[in-house]
């Protein structure tokens, strides 16, 4: 308990740091790039949730991403661009992916794993089409652009927000997987035969996590379009799923720190690439230099970032980390998880 409250306060000092930052340097593509980075942590936070803590692996994730992203375009656009409308929209994409997350679980979550990764990637492919073909509502793969707040259209305040939403997700995940429950879905990732025989419902745990996965996804989906005025059917694109997949599993699985250094280190090495390409031509392929960054992380950290430091300093101090990880995920008596 004391750990967690040391691991808190440390967390809360450098959320407070990093919301000085912009007295330090206020330039329009520092603040872009830091906002970026909150954004993405939280999408990548809600991945960590499937794959890290449960061993879920989803190929459609960036379906939730996209619907709090069009949910919020959408509302804005239509009923115009007030705070009000703004937390409405978000919640209302939140409460979509809940649904979408509730019917896409239940539907395969019974089965093999490898069943929901594919369920996910038709679900995502689907809302892509139906995005194309609805060009009433989404103006098809052209896009449309839509007001926001004014408040928001401040890039420091839009940074703050971003960061202030990031750290609640954080800390409110953080609960979630220190929870009884979230003890019960590191268990199941452990050993989910284990699991099932000591009386857990398996496929209820499981679908709850996916629902708070999508939820989260949503939420910075809907933040990641308030950062571009702007909104169109990429955000359905497998590219966001792979781009959760890389931080996740360059910050290090189960561990949601890692996700937030994973995205750090992923939107920062994208920014210096697109950069350096002003200089040289052969940059303007930073997609390669990008490539050449991963294997390079994934040698030198093959637990990812914070999971290889853990497991280091562990080893130093004389801990057993593969022992004290089983201790951790211990399930708990199943009248203690509900």
């Amino acid at each position: 308990m004391r750990t967690n409250r040391i691991g808190t306060a440390g967390f809360l000092t450098l959320v407070a740091a990093l919301a000085l930052l912009p007295v330090v340097n206020d330039s329009r593509s520092f603040l872009i790039v830091m906002t970026q980075i909150c954004i993405f942590a939280i999408f990548a936070m809600s991945y960590d949730i499937l794959l890290g803590y449960t061993g879920i692996v989803s190929f459609g994730h960036c379906m939730f991403f996209g619907i709090g992203a069009y949910t919020s375009g959408i509302m804005l656009e239509r009923l115009g661009p007030s705070v009000g409308t703004l937390i409405l929209s978000v919640l209302a994409g939140m409460v979509l992916s809940a649904l979408l997350s509730y019917i896409v679980g239940m539907l395969s979550l019974r089965l093999k794993s490898h069943f929901y990764a594919m369920l996910t990637l038709a679900f995502s492919g689907l809302l892509l089409v139906l995005a194309e073909k609805w060009r009433s509502l989404t103006n098809g793969n052209d896009g449309f652009t839509f007001p926001i707040p004014s408040a928001m259209k401040d890039r420091t305040v839009l940074y703050l927000t971003a960061l202030a939403v990031m750290a609640a997700i954080f800390l409110l995940l953080r609960r979630f997987t220190q929870s009884p429950v979230g003890r019960v879905l590191q268990a199941i990732r452990e050993n989910e035969q284990r699991a099932e025989s000591l009386g857990y419902e398996i496929v209820h745990y499981k679908v709850m996590a996916t629902v708070v996965a999508g939820m989260a996804a949503s939420l910075s989906g809907s933040l990641y379009v308030l950062t571009l005025r702007f909104v169109n059917t990429t955000v359905f694109g497998m590219d966001m799923t792979l781009n959760a997949l890389l931080m996740t599993i360059i910050g290090g699985v189960g561990t949601l720190y890692g996700a937030i250094i994973g995205a750090s280190l992923i939107e920062w090495a994208h920014h210096g690439l697109s950069e350096l390409a002003k200089f040289h031509p052969i940059f303007e392929r930073w997609i390669i230099f990008f490539g050449l960054l991963y294997i390079l992380v994934v040698l030198l950290f093959p637990a990812g970032i914070v999971g290889t430091l853990r497991s280091w300093i562990g080893t130093r101090g004389g801990g057993r980390p593969g022992r004290d990880r089983k201790a951790a995920c211990r399930p708990v008596r199943k009248e203690e998880a509900g």
